[in-house]
């Protein structure tokens, strides 16, 4: 890394002694600068797009919305902050969603610090960063069936999102400025795509992607 400007970076993770050992590994660089930290999905959102940091360094689990979903919702927006996703997950159709939504780069929680460094450094030059400690070729094994989220249209997803996070189909619709009944169809259509039954359903569904709800419905 050159050291004519200093990179900025947004730490996201719940459990604050990763975080502060994250921040502590950045400070003894001149060239890094912390930009924001916080310990929940939504918050993180918000900072990135306000701070357009250079990179974001996200945990895979955390409250209210997972890295997943994080990922997502970013790109949705546009940013083009680069995005270092890090767990202790080694699950491949996990790890194969994140680069599919937009992440820059997957790191373990358990292997060494200069993988982090080494993940900036590579997805600077214009890389997708996996860590060493897993075999790229499985993560990119294309014979696996496309993710079903990949079926929803762009409204389907956001009433989505919406349902998994306890919103009422009445206050869906209130916010998409559509019909209840309109809502009601989008519902239907996507636990069609999705083969679930009911709202559980697609908690359910949510849960085993890392798609955290704020607060799961009744």
């Amino acid at each position: 890394m050159d050291n004519a400007k200093p990179i900025t970076v947004v730490l996201a993770d719940d459990h604050a002694i990763v975080r502060e050992g994250i921040a502590a590994k950045f400070q003894e660089r001149l060239d890094i600068t912390i930009a924001g930290e916080c310990s929940d999905g939504e918050s993180a959102v918000e900072i990135i797009l306000e701070l357009k940091p250079a990179f974001a360094v996200l945990d895979l689990n955390m409250p209210k919305l997972g890295g997943l979903e994080v990922v997502r919702r970013l790109r949705q927006a546009g940013s083009e902050t680069k995005v270092i996703v890090l767990s202790i997950s080694r699950d491949e159709s996990v790890i194969r969603e994140l680069f599919r939504s937009g992440a820059d780069g997957y790191v373990l929680k358990d292997g060494p610090a200069r993988h982090l460094f080494e993940a900036m450094n590579y997805i600077r030059d214009g890389g997708q960063y996996l860590t060493p400690l897993l075999r790229r070729e499985n993560i990119e094994n294309s014979k696996e069936k496309p993710d079903p989220l990949t079926l929803l249209s762009k409204r389907e997803y956001e009433v989505f999102s919406y349902l998994v996070d306890g919103m009422r189909p009445k206050d869906i619709a209130k916010v998409l400025a559509i019909s209840p009944k309109t809502v009601d169809t989008y519902r239907a259509n996507i636990m069609r795509k999705l083969d679930v039954e009911g709202i559980a359903g697609l908690v359910r569904f949510a849960i085993q992607r890392n798609i955290n709800a704020t607060s799961l419905p009744c």
